[in-house]
């Protein structure tokens, strides 16, 4: 990339001035794309919409039952491409939503789900987002369906809700609103120069601002520890300053990763480095706007590779309950490495392996599996806490998730007078 480029590339759009960072541009990670941006600056030639487009008013044209009742039908409709786990696409699409969220930062209100940016590069190819374009893609028959009334934005985060109601819980609601852009923005991500490294901290693991994440191409935590490091008391201090970036106190922090590892598993099959390619930015044309194509098996079901991390974290996975903190706090945890590589924790207990159920084979079992991550909400003193009630009560749990749900996926709409439809609280 030339100096000219980048210096270009870190101009304010109006007024031409150097903004206050110098990252890493979606140009850096793939130099090889060829660059149409001059074609297309300040015209309306990259939004598909017209001029006078008013998506609120598209927006109140949806009959949004309807949409519930096929986002429901189409996550129980198991496709060979990309079979669901457990025969539910509930957890995949929760997950979705979350990372489509969870890039939202309290310093300079970048991120969130508000645009849809997660159709685009450089979070589209974030080594965290592995796969969510196979997610978007299972959308796309509700996205054709219901076009310009239903945006990307909206539609994500909607199918997380559809989720999480179709396994049981109560949620506190969804404003619709978010109008996708069409582009990628410039939100400085940090300045490494390669993924999942990290040049972000000082003195005393102080992250820099205005970042949130741990490392380059993270939602926020490193789920192995620090850095990789399997330190859970040194994870708790990272989870904490993270979410507190998110604008998450501690409840909501224990809240949103328990119920994130109430559903479904993770995948890491074999290792990533021998079997799975490029991200989709950095994939070949022939793979049509997909990435990380996966040459272990079938490259899915239960050969899939994402994280590396393998399992499930309760006995129930496609169910909404507290199963999460009573494995949690029902075991003694032991090291051990997935299939992948990855560092992650199981059972002492042997008895443990017929715990969990095979996503995809009848009959076969596993141990429940925790993160480092995970095991911080029993070992940090102040997550214990909040772990230990949610363990025996779990309407709090139910209303302390949905709260902290809602919190998330609308933090950056603004106030609740822009929030659309019939299911806002």
């Amino acid at each position: 990339m030339t100096t000219e480029s980048k210096t270009s590339a870190a101009q304010c759009p109006y007024t031409g001035s150097k903004l206050n960072k110098e990252g890493t541009y979606n140009t850096d990670w793939w130099p090889n794309h060829l660059d149409l941006t001059v074609l297309r600056s300040h015209t309306t030639a990259s939004d598909p919409m017209d001029k006078d487009f008013d998506y609120a008013a598209e927006f109140k044209k949806l009959n949004i039952k309807s949409v519930q009742k096929d986002i429901e039908k189409l996550m129980t409709t198991s496709q060979e491409w990309w079979p669901a786990d457990y025969g539910h696409y509930g957890p995949f699409f929760i997950r979705m939503a979350w990372h489509s969220a969870g890039t939202y930062r309290t310093y300079d209100g970048r991120g969130g789900a508000g645009a849809g940016m997660q159709r685009f590069a450089p979070l589209n190819s974030w080594p965290d987002n592995v796969n969510l374009d196979k997610a978007r893609r299972l959308l796309w028959p509700i996205k054709q369906k219901y076009g310009k009334s239903l945006s990307w934005a909206d539609l994500m985060i909607l199918a997380g809700n559809c989720a999480l109601e179709s396994m049981g819980l109560k949620t506190f609601g969804f404003g619709g609103g978010r109008a996708d852009v069409w582009e990628p923005d410039e939100t400085y991500w940090g300045k490494e120069q390669e993924w999942l490294t990290n040049e972000r901290y000082s003195g005393d693991r102080e992250l820099e601002n205005p970042l949130a994440a741990v490392q380059m191409g993270l939602i926020y935590v490193n789920p192995e520890g620090p850095d990789g490091n399997p330190d859970v008391l040194a994870s708790a201090k990272d989870i904490r300053e993270t979410f507190a970036r998110m604008a998450m106190n501690d409840e909501e922090t224990v809240a949103l990763i328990a119920g994130g590892h109430t559903f479904g598993k993770a995948h890491g099959a074999a290792d990533p480095g021998k079997y799975v390619g490029a991200e989709p930015e950095g994939a070949p044309i022939e793979e049509m706007g997909l990435g990380w194509k996966n040459s272990n098996g079938k490259g899915n079901g239960a050969e899939t590779i994402s994280s590396g991390l393998e399992g499930a974290w309760t006995p129930t996975p496609t169910k909404w309950d507290n199963t999460y903190f009573k494995t949690l706090f029902k075991y003694e945890w032991k090291q051990t490495k997935s299939p992948a590589g990855a560092t992650q924790w199981i059972p002492t207990d042997e008895s443990a392996a017929k715990a969990v159920p095979d996503a995809h084979i009848k009959g076969k079992t596993h141990a429940p599996v925790m993160f480092t991550t995970d095991l911080a909400m029993r070992m940090d003193p102040a997550y214990e806490k909040v772990s230990r009630r949610f363990a025996e009560d779990l309407d709090a749990f139910a209303d302390a998730f949905a709260r902290a749900w809602f919190k998330l996926t609308h933090r950056d709409m603004g106030p609740i007078a822009r929030y659309l439809g019939p299911l806002v609280p």
